[in-house]
């Protein structure tokens, strides 16, 4: 399951939403500037105030760390 904390100006939000979809991974979005509990949440499994977060199976990735998100939905370069 992957999880994205967004907002909808953040622009690394919008290419990372891109990306995923191009891959055909499907991903639940959370939008954190209409929802002050989910951005509570965000913060406490990140200890960031910054979007893109994103939770993988778990595993928390800040920012769009393609690397790292590549390795964890089996991405293949």
């Amino acid at each position: 399951m992957v999880t994205i904390y967004s907002t909808p100006t953040c622009v690394y939000c919008n290419s990372l939403k891109k990306y995923l979809t191009s891959h055909n991974i499907e991903y639940k979005e959370i939008d954190v500037s209409e929802n002050e509990h989910e951005l509570e949440k965000m913060v406490a499994i990140s200890g960031q105030m910054g979007v893109p977060v994103v939770e993988i199976d778990g595993n928390v990735v800040i920012g769009f760390d393609r690397e790292r998100i590549d390795e964890l939905c089996g991405i293949k370069a």
